[in-house]
């Protein structure tokens, strides 16, 4: 392992504390790395608040997070379960608990099995209507892991599900119908593509060897532009979402500090340089912050 390509594994922070027998657990449901649970649950977070929601449906901030926390780390497990044969042949990788047989298969399934369970105690919480477009993202989850095999572009799969918790969070909060929320919605996915196109930067040399199809190999040179063009993209829809709930020019100044994270993050992008990608792709939770504050003071504002 070098430098450029860290371990997609590590046993640092809480997770270092653990019990031996533990700490491969607590890394197969990637306790390690709490991005992932911070990009997927900013969509629920600006659902809640552009719906208008954030005071009068609160719990619903920690309640989501709960089902993030749980799901996320299932769909990892399931992630690592389906990929462990290409996973080992990849160096960032093969470090991962099921691909280096720290976990075995079965035991895997277990704990997939009892994170789902978890899941399922938050999603009885929540309206029934809720309840269906929650159940709903299940089979676009399924199909996932098959993505990378069949598509350049597995990371605009990765931005339906990713970002499924903003319909969730929406129709929970009682939010009205019309345009806002699928742009919303829309705005999310070409946020999600943006940063894992950058994520999958690590990756690319040992992609091509093994034949995994992804977005930054499809952009290849191009890989900056089309990472702006993702963003330029999500910073539109979401400016339209803004517009529908609240038609008054001042909206769009609401997003102008996402929109400046933004064009820091594609301007200093170096793509050949996997610490980097990495250290960009984080940056991410924080971009999702300055988003969600446009969507608090424009859904409080409505």
């Amino acid at each position: 392992m070098t430098a450029l390509h860290p371990p997609d594994s590590q046993h640092r922070g809480l997770v270092a504390l653990l019990p031996a027998g533990v700490r491969p657990y607590a890394l197969l449901a990637r306790f390690d790395r709490p991005i992932g649970i911070w990009l997927q649950y900013w969509p629920c977070a600006f659902g809640i608040a552009l719906a208008g929601g954030a005071v009068g449906h609160w719990p619903l901030f920690l309640w989501l997070m709960l089902g993030v926390i749980a799901m996320r780390s299932a769909g990892c497990v399931y992630n690592d379960i389906v990929d462990r044969d290409l996973d080992a042949r990849v160096a960032r990788t093969a470090s991962r608990p099921v691909a280096s047989g720290a976990v075995p298969v079965r035991n895997a399934v277990l704990w997939m099995i009892l994170l789902s369970l978890l899941g399922l105690f938050v999603l009885i919480q929540l309206p029934w209507r809720a309840q269906i477009v929650a159940l709903a993202s299940l089979a676009p989850v399924a199909a996932y892991p098959f993505m990378k095999r069949i598509t350049w572009w597995p990371q605009a799969w990765l931005g339906l599900v990713f970002s499924w918790g903003a319909l969730v969070a929406w129709v929970a909060a009682g939010g009205p119908e019309g345009m806002a929320l699928p742009l919303l919605y829309a705005g999310c996915i070409a946020w999600v593509i943006g940063y894992d196109t950058i994520y999958a930067l690590q990756d690319v040399e040992d992609d091509a060897l093994i034949g995994v199809k992804s977005s930054a190999r499809a952009m290849g040179r191009h890989v900056r532009g089309g990472v702006g063009l993702c963003y330029g993209l999500a910073l539109a829809l979401w400016g339209g979402a803004l517009w529908t709930v609240r038609p008054d020019p001042l909206v769009f100044v609401a997003l102008i500090p996402a929109a400046l994270h933004f064009t820091g993050q594609v301007v200093t992008l170096d793509p050949a340089n996997g610490a980097d990608a990495l250290a960009k792709f984080r940056s991410n939770r924080f971009a999702g912050l300055l988003v969600f504050a446009a969507m608090l003071v424009v859904g409080s504002a409505s």
